[in-house]
């Protein structure tokens, strides 16, 4: 037909028998509400059919394959009430926009404070994100959700989470082992992030064919990072230089979320963080945005908020 429309969704991380169902029965009930054709060969489900029916089968079946991916069981009954009213299942029924669903989680990432929501959507809409803000807020957390996510839907083909060594400078030799094992210690919060979202199996599986890479910011250099979602932690130790490197390594289709902490400077002149320095410099450009979390955004135990503030005050007197 010339004005047929094929979408093709990755289903990695679903169960393909409870996205099917028993006889491939989901499949032909969503070609028989909706006018179409679905097809699972591997990771892909394939939609085909008038561009119409295409566009408006899509919503579907991307809810179908966020609950096979939540185990979730998926019945005929399910698209049919989703096809007829449009709503979604209470399972996908977020209390707010922003909600993150990975393959083998079986729980949901949700932004608990306006401001998460804010800094989930400015991720989704721009190349460059600086978000800032105190311990506590998720910073880092959410961003490696919303890379996790976007590996998993083959947005982005890797993910690259970079962090400055600064405590060990040029000190790296006194520690013990060879020289991954002297960098992991400050690289270890970035491990201990992923091991959370994703089965272990998988993470070392991933790390193992370099899908994700873990990897001290000065490894950056020299790079051009293409079909990637790149994370640089801890950015207030980053040295002015080693800032404009790694921005300067987006290639393309890839997103960067740069995150950092103004009240943690540990490099030895405050002014020379490069998190600092871009914030002077950089506003006004299109595509990369500011976005800041406050102590109101701490989703820690209580008392990080009260030392957060107790700091600040001090700070200011």
């Amino acid at each position: 037909m010339a004005d047929e429309t094929i979408q093709r969704f990755g289903i990695e991380g679903a169960d393909p028998l409870l996205l099917a169902g028993v006889n491939d029965a989901n499949l032909v009930e969503l070609g028989r509400t909706l006018g179409v054709r679905a097809a699972l060969r591997g990771d892909t489900l394939t939609v085909s059919g008038p561009g119409e029916q295409v566009d408006r089968a899509g919503s579907v079946v991307q809810a179908l394959i966020d609950l096979a991916r939540m185990g979730e069981g998926v019945t005929p009954d399910t698209i049919t009430r989703m096809a007829q009213d449009g709503a979604l299942p209470p399972e996908l029924a977020a209390p707010g926009e922003g909600r993150i669903l990975l393959p083998g989680l079986r729980r949901a990432i949700l932004p608990k404070t306006q401001g998460q929501k804010d800094y989930l959507q400015a991720i989704a809409q721009n190349d460059i994100v600086i978000g800032i803000g105190p311990a506590g807020t998720g910073k880092t957390y959410l961003a490696v959700a919303k890379a996790i996510e976007a590996l998993a839907r083959k947005r982005v083909r890797r993910i690259i989470l970079a962090r400055p060594a600064v405590e060990a400078g040029e000190s790296l030799g006194f520690l013990p082992g060879d020289l991954q094992a002297k960098v992991d210690p400050y690289l270890r919060p970035l491990y201990d992030a992923l091991e959370d979202m994703m089965p272990q199996d998988r993470v070392a599986k991933a790390l193992e064919s370099r899908t994700i890479e873990i990897a001290p910011l000065a490894y950056m250099r020299g790079r051009t990072l293409s079909d990637a979602f790149i994370i640089l932690d801890e950015a207030q130790n980053a040295t002015g230089a080693q800032m404009k490197m790694f921005l300067t390594r987006l290639g393309v289709n890839s997103k960067v979320v740069v995150t950092g902490d103004k009240t943690q400077v540990d490099l030895p002149k405050r002014e020379d963080s490069g998190l600092i320095q871009i914030e002077r410099i950089l506003p006004g450009i299109d595509g990369l945005v500011f976005h800041y979390l406050t102590e109101a955004d701490v989703v820690r135990h209580r008392l990080v908020r009260e030392i957060i503030r107790a700091y600040a005050q001090d700070q200011s007197g």
